[in-house]
């Protein structure tokens, strides 16, 4: 069953379109993620980002009788190509288009309560990186877009030309961790000023022009750095994930696990930091004899250090590199 997303003729041209241009993603840290998530042939799993299913698909090739698996994700493509990939398993399958912001609400909507295990997988897909008009890689010349749902009004094009200097300074500095944010936004508010930038490979010139020539000759791309940035800030990734995790952890059943692969140092010390939290709560003086604030742990953090890929798989997919995955187990 999919839920939310209308499956005429728009849906009959993605799917072409998807047909033609394989939802290529290979899922990372793929068998250490499955291991841990500990799937009950009768439980009920979340995959809160399905992406092309392949976590998902592993998941659901695992249940048996009443087991059930729900896949959100809010890129319409994504959710056609998992309907596609998980079609052997359809009677136990529940597709719904939204963000994993909501998923309380979106379980609710179809009466479940409580689940056994979520996986979250934030990397953006192999797809939508390798999908020239969705432009959200620096390799292609492409109309600035970078939504992942493309029914918000919110585009890296509104950024790039409306965002003032100031914030998109902070913004290629806290999220992209550039060092030369300040001047790439100081080019980019001058640029613009001619007129409005339009395309990927316009701002790819500008980063250019506003990084020395020395340091474009080593660590990587110049505009990685950027368009991470940009992308992070159009999809609000960072806010939804910080705002979600505590809401999900509530949404497991005793024992249910919440696996979280992350790809950047932002990511990952959002969920090791929610994941302590949740394990211990208490905020009385650490010289205080016993606990009086009242706060309860709501389980323990399964891995003190994450997990990390195997050098055989970063040599296979090498967008697995900065892939890390930590779990929290439920009380």
């Amino acid at each position: 069953m999919i839920v939310g997303i209308a499956r005429q003729s728009r849906n009959s041209d993605i799917g072409k379109r998807i047909d033609e241009m394989e939802f290529k993603h290979t899922s990372v840290l793929l068998k250490e993620t499955i291991e841990n998530l500990a799937v009950k042939p009768q439980g009920i799993y979340l995959d809160g980002t399905l992406g092309g299913g392949g976590h998902a698909f592993e998941v659901a090739g695992r249940l048996a009788g009443d087991g059930r698996l729900i896949g959100i994700d809010q890129d319409e493509d994504a959710i056609i190509a998992a309907g596609k990939r998980l079609e052997p398993y359809r009677e136990r399958v529940t597709l719904i288009r939204d963000n994993y912001a909501n998923a309380a609400q979106a379980l609710a909507g179809i009466g479940v309560c409580g689940v056994d295990g979520i996986v979250l997988d934030l990397g953006v897909s192999s797809y939508q990186l390798d999908n020239e008009e969705r432009g959200f890689s620096y390799r292609y010349d492409a109309p600035l877009d970078m939504r992942m749902d493309q029914r918000q009004t919110l585009s890296a094009k509104e950024i790039i030309n409306e965002y003032p200097e100031a914030e998109l300074t902070r913004i290629l500095r806290d999220y992209g961790e550039e060092r030369f944010a300040k001047n790439i936004a100081k080019h980019i508010a001058a640029a613009r000023k001619d007129k409005p930038l339009e395309t990927t490979g316009e701002l790819n010139e500008i980063i250019k022009a506003a990084i020395p020539a020395k340091m474009r000759a080593t660590g990587g791309h110049p505009s990685k750095r950027t368009f991470q940035a940009v992308r992070i800030e159009c999809n609000r990734e960072l806010e939804v994930l910080k705002d979600s995790l505590d809401g999900l952890i509530g949404l497991l059943n005793p024992g249910g696990r919440l696996c979280v692969i992350t790809f950047h140092s932002l990511e990952d010390r959002i969920v090791k930091s929610v994941f302590r939290k949740n394990e211990n709560p208490c905020t009385c003086p650490p010289d205080f004899p016993v606990c009086v604030c009242g706060q309860v742990s709501k389980g323990c953090v399964i891995t003190r250090k994450p997990i990390l890929p195997s050098e055989r798989e970063t040599e296979e997919n090498s967008r697995a590199k900065s892939a890390k995955l930590r779990v929290f187990e439920k009380r």
